[in-house]
Formats: C-alpha cells, structure tokens, sequence
C-alpha cells in the first residue's frame, strides 16, 4: 500500500500536467464562456439557459479567433491576435505549475523558477497549438481571381 500512494499522485501530477498542456490553448474561450455562462445566469437564463449560452460564447470566440488569423493579412496583427490567446494560457500555466511546485518544494525561490518555467512551456506549447489549427495559405491571398 505504501507504493501504491507515490504512484498515485504521480500519476495525477502527469494527467493534470498533460490536460494543462492539451487545454490551454482553449483558455480565453473557456474564460469568456464562463463569465457569459454567469452572466446569462444572474439575468434571470436559468442554469441550462446559462450553460447554453456560455458553450456559444466560448465556440464563437474560438471560432473568431481561427477565423481572424486565417484571413488577417498583415504579420503584426496576427501576432496581436496569438497574444490575446496566448496571455490567458500563460496565466493558467503560471498557476496550475506554482500549485504543483507548492506540493514538492518547500523553496519559494524555487516555487517561483518552475512556475515561470511552467509559463513558458505553457506558453510555447499554446502558440503552436493555436497556430497550428489555423488552415495554411488563407492569410494574405486575394479574394478577386483572374
């Protein structure tokens, strides 16, 4: 029994450290669906009403942000949209690694480098995820044919 408890909370630091990395670069979605969701709910929509609400809102701010970087032509626009995606999943990265760095460390100092580092490769991994999802050649082509 005593291996079995190690195991175990090693495998939950894994699974939530691969749903953190899978998840985040669904983090300004999740975040505007839940704040519509509540917000639909204290206007008298009910919870089902709310939830309905905020799964649109979240797909529609997804959608919108694929959408814009797949038809935006000019570079410093699509870096502005990717930073706006990009700034939740760090947030969310900064946090979930400090909480587990609070859990196998005693150090501040050393809390506080593996959260940054955390950041950063939530970070990284969110870019290329969301950059990745968006269908290659759209941007800068000209609607009008020849």
């Amino acid at each position: 029994m005593i291996v079995f408890g190690p195991l175990l909370i090693l495998f939950a630091i894994c699974f939530f450290c691969w749903l953190l990395f899978t998840l985040a670069v669904f983090a300004l979605p999740f975040l505007v669906g839940v704040m519509v969701a509540i917000w639909a709910f204290h206007t008298g929509a009910g919870v089902l009403g709310g939830i309905i609400v905020g799964l649109v809102a979240g797909g529609a701010t997804f959608g919108l942000g694929q959408l814009a970087l797949a038809f935006v032509p000019w570079t410093w626009l699509r870096l502005l949209i990717i930073l706006v995606y990009v700034a939740p999943a760090t947030v969310a990265g900064y946090g979930a690694t400090h909480g587990i760095a609070q859990l196998a460390m005693p150090s501040a100092i050393w809390q506080a480098i593996f959260s940054v580092i955390g950041a950063i490769a939530v970070s990284v991994t969110s870019f290329i995820r969301f950059t990745g999802m968006t269908p290659p050649g759209l941007a800068g082509q000209s609607m009008v044919r020849s």
